[in-house]
């Protein structure tokens, strides 16, 4: 398996082996390498060349590979480009639903022209931000478009929603499993959908982003009686977890 997600890009060894990839210019339609979405097409320079390689992001692929049933419905909260989003497509199957969470218009436009080049039927996008309140919130991006995050100090103006809410009003069914990586709003995210959490009981794949809020989404989820085991620690920055309910 080629891990080049795994390798430093600043060490001397993660420049050499990404070199070559100055050579493909961006925008060319390429197969996934390996990984569960392997064959599938993706644009070059949408988000990390990880991603067409197939090892993007490699143990937390795989965990959600192996837990999305057939027929299920998944939510990808942070949807950036889509990779997670095809992921989910193919392991929910035609009789399932994938709903997309991305705010930014960029990324939407990548994560469209990815379902629409693998004929993918079974997911919806929603251009909103998931938060504790409804509404509109500011936005801040970067120039990877890849760690955009909720901030007063952001510059483009968002729509917001809640998991409950949208539950509430028949925009979405329940899911079976949620995947959230959201630049540090996951904390308020988790605190708006508190009842899809307590009622439906979903699986959870979270990326935390700061200590506190590390801290914060632990004990929230520790007092709806969820469990949860590390995919990965890189520091105290930033942690990706599993979580599922505790077996009573």
């Amino acid at each position: 398996m080629i891990n080049l997600s795994a390798i430093r890009p600043t060490s001397l060894p993660g420049r050499l082996a990404r070199f070559p990839f100055r050579l493909i210019p961006p925008g060319l339609a390429v197969p996934v390498l390996q990984g569960p979405l392997r064959g599938k097409k993706w644009i070059v320079g949408s988000h990390l060349h990880g991603c067409w390689l197939g090892s993007y992001e490699w143990e937390m692929q795989k965990c959600i590979a192996g837990q999305i049933e057939m027929g299920s419905v998944f939510f990808d909260v942070g949807a950036n480009v889509g990779f997670y989003s095809l992921l989910g497509a193919l392991r929910v199957g035609p009789a399932g639903r994938v709903c997309a969470f991305e705010p930014l218009p960029e990324n939407a436009a990548f994560l469209r022209r990815h379902l629409e080049m693998n004929r993918i039927r079974n997911v919806e996008i929603f251009e909103t931000a998931i938060s504790d309140h409804s509404g509109t919130a500011s936005f801040s991006s970067e120039s990877t478009r890849a760690m955009g995050k909720l901030t007063a100090a952001g510059s483009v103006t968002v729509a917001t929603s809640t998991l409950d809410d949208l539950i509430a009003r028949g925009r979405i069914v329940p899911p079976g499993c949620i995947k959230m990586d959201i630049e540090g709003a996951e904390f308020r995210a988790l605190n708006g959908a508190r009842k899809c959490f307590e009622q439906h009981r979903p699986k959870l794949f979270l990326a935390t982003h700061g200590k506190r809020i590390h801290d914060q989404c632990c004990q929230l989820l520790s007092s709806w009686n969820y469990q949860w085991t590390y995919l990965a620690r890189e520091s105290e920055e930033r942690a990706e977890l599993f979580a599922q309910p505790s077996v009573r």
